[in-house]
């Protein structure tokens, strides 16, 4: 049985500091969980099995130094930011670099999901890692990781090449990604403050995908190359920003990395989307049903060795836990749905509209620059709207603004298109607040990057599914602009399943 009860330990040398504005002053140890009254449980929840309130697991220690909030979170945002500035670049460059390294249509689906197949199969290992060996260990060589292979992306010269060098930005982003909120609670103890500070995070989440096919946009009248050397670059700023800047943190548990987990984890994920991809071809063929078999074999595999393991990447305990199973499928309902289909939709409309990379990047902005102010805003709704309701609430607004868009490919107009994007955009900036806020809550406080890294697994083990599923409609027979109305039927569809599924899962009283 996993070791959940340990404290939370911060590694930096001791000494005391006078009070400011985000910190707290150090006369016990920094964190989320070291009083009854600095983190008192969500309501309707109860600890896990096996493990005791954080604050009786704590023991008295000498003076430590607090995190300094601000610099903490401005850091975590903007190395997010970049991450996912990485992650949506190809959505406008999508023909530009397909031409420049002859890609079939059929195998664009890699170029677009090598980052979040990179994602998906790190992110768990990632967020252990971070929580034993140091968030901020784990985050600056993210960082670093990020900047050296964006740069290699530049120099790419085929398609398979590229692609490795995207996998290997994805695994660089897990490291940021699940390490960032582990970061972000440690500087944030309080829930008001905690809730404030996630709620940033998910913004600029949404600020990413927002500025990201922007530049990509404009770099491109260019070179698309281009683009890469720039991100490359401001990655390994943020890295040497962050050497001075971040305090360390983990919750030891001992042990060794799990690497058989990852190991396993990561094929079946690769089989998973190779047999999507492939099925785009036809779904009765031997290698998809092979891939689809590795797939299923391989996750039973991992779920043994989870089960064996001392330190697994995930603790199987917490699937019977109801609000970790609604961050899950919120996060895999969120890429299936949204992103999915919104990765794929720029080159659409560059190959059926004329639209020119830059215009698309605009009409995208406005897509995701509603995404992030919403999810800014959304702190708001705290007591008012509980984090189900608000998924729920954002999945329905996705479904409602896809369906306006039905007939909009066919019709020759992109300004068909704008009622649709307006109230996803609303919609997607609900779900960004509320994820990684119920992704924190949803397990012990000494293991919240573990929880980071699960909800975003499930989110890109659902992009991945959701963009080899859109191409495979859109390029079906019938034409684009048929294809695309499948699309989105489908996109609606799974996001009213998503509403309906985080309904359900409800805690109990």
């Amino acid at each position: 049985m996993t070791r959940l009860d340990r404290p939370e330990i911060n590694t930096q040398p001791a000494h005391v500091t006078a009070p400011s504005e985000g910190t707290v002053t150090s006369t016990a140890p920094t964190g989320p969980t070291h009083t009854p009254s600095s983190n008192p449980p969500a309501s309707g929840t109860s600890p896990l099995p096996g493990t005791t309130p954080a604050s009786s697991a704590s023991s008295a220690s000498p003076a430590q130094s607090a995190p300094r909030a601000a610099p903490t979170l401005a850091l975590t945002s903007a190395a997010t930011t970049v991450a996912l500035m990485t992650y949506t670049a190809p959505m406008v460059t999508l023909p530009d670099t397909a031409a420049a390294l002859h890609t079939s249509v059929s195998a664009q689906a890699w170029l677009l999901n090598g980052t979040p197949l990179g994602l998906a199969a790190l992110l768990l290992v990632a967020g252990s890692l971070a929580d034993d060996y140091g968030r901020r260990r784990i985050f600056l060589a993210g960082t670093v990781a990020l900047g050296l292979t964006t740069a290699l992306g530049a120099l790419a010269g085929s398609t398979w090449l590229f692609t490795l060098t995207r996998i290997a930005q994805g695994a660089a982003s897990a490291a940021i990604l699940a390490s960032s909120l582990g970061l972000i609670v440690h500087a944030f103890p309080t829930p008001r403050g905690r809730l404030r500070a996630t709620g940033v995070w998910g913004a600029f989440v949404s600020g990413g995908i927002a500025v990201g096919p922007l530049l990509a946009g404009a770099v491109a009248t260019w070179n698309w190359r281009m683009t890469y050397a720039v991100l490359g670059a401001a990655a390994l700023l943020v890295a040497l920003l962050g050497t001075r800047a971040l305090t360390e943190s983990r919750a030891t548990r001992g042990g060794r990395p799990d690497l058989a987990g990852a190991l396993t984890f990561g094929l079946a994920l690769v089989s998973l989307v190779a047999a999507l991809t492939l099925g785009r071809d036809g779904w009765l063929r031997a290698p998809v049903g092979l891939l689809l078999a590795a797939f299923l074999v391989l996750m039973a595999a991992f779920v043994a060795v989870e089960r064996r393991s001392g330190t697994p990447m995930i603790d199987l305990g917490l699937l019977r836990q109801r609000r970790f199973l609604a961050s899950s499928a919120g996060g895999l309902f969120t890429g299936l749905a949204v992103i999915g289909l919104f990765s794929f939709l720029p080159a659409l409309l560059q190959r059926t509209l004329g639209m020119s990379a830059m215009d698309t990047a605009w009409l995208f902005l406005l897509w995701s620059g509603l995404s992030f102010t919403v999810a800014l805003q959304a702190r708001r709704l705290a007591g008012r709207v509980s984090h189900r309701h608000q998924l729920a609430l954002g999945f329905a607004l996705h479904a409602a603004g896809v369906l306006t868009m039905l007939g909009a490919i066919g019709s020759g107009s992109w300004l068909r298109l704008l009622p649709g994007f307006v109230l996803s955009g609303v919609g997607s900036g609900l779900l960004n607040a509320a994820l990684p806020l119920l992704a924190v809550e949803s397990v012990p406080a000494t293991r919240v990057a573990m929880g980071s890294g699960a909800q975003q697994t499930f989110r890109y083990i659902g992009s991945c599914a959701g963009v080899a599923l859109t191409i495979a409609l859109v390029t079906s027979t019938g034409g684009p602009a048929h294809g695309a109305n499948v699309a989105i039927i489908v996109s609606a569809g799974l996001a009213a399943v998503a509403a309906a599924s985080v309904l359900v899962l409800r805690d109990r009283a």
